[in-house]
C-alpha cells in the first residue's frame, strides 16, 4: 500500500513537472515596429508639449491656439506633459474646447 501511495505521489509530481514545463510562457510575438514610418508621423494631441513644439508643423498649430507657449516662464516645468495634463493648471487658458480645436488642426496636417 505504501509503495502504491509513493508511486502515485511520484507520478503526480512528475505530471506536475511535465505540465509546468508545457505551460512555460511562450516567447512574445515579434512586432513589426517599423510598419509605420515614424519619421513621417507628426506628434499628436497625446504627445508632450515639447514634442509638439519641436515639430515645425505642429508648433504652428500651437502658436495659432496658444501663442508663445514655448516662451512661458514655466515651460521647463510643463514641457514634458501633454496639453490635457497641463490644462488643470492653466488657469482656464487650456480648455477642452481648445484641446479639441488643436487636435482637429493636428489631424489635418499631412504626413511629411
Amino acid at each position: 500500500m505504501t509503495k502504491t501511495l509513493f508511486a502515485a505521489a511520484a507520478a503526480s509530481l512528475l505530471a506536475v513537472g511535465a505540465a509546468s514545463a508545457q505551460t512555460e510562457p511562450a516567447p512574445a510575438p515579434a512586432h513589426d515596429h517599423h510598419a509605420v514610418d515614424h519619421q513621417a508621423a507628426h506628434p499628436t494631441i497625446d504627445s508632450t508639449i515639447e514634442a509638439l513644439v519641436a515639430d515645425p508643423a505642429t508648433k504652428a498649430v500651437l502658436d495659432k491656439h496658444l501663442p508663445g507657449i514655448d516662451r512661458h516662464p514655466a515651460y521647463a516645468q510643463f514641457k514634458g506633459m501633454t496639453l490635457r495634463q497641463v490644462a488643470p493648471f492653466s488657469q482656464g487658458n487650456i480648455t477642452d474646447a481648445k484641446i479639441a480645436a488643436i487636435d482637429t488642426d493636428l489631424k489635418a496636417i499631412p504626413a511629411a
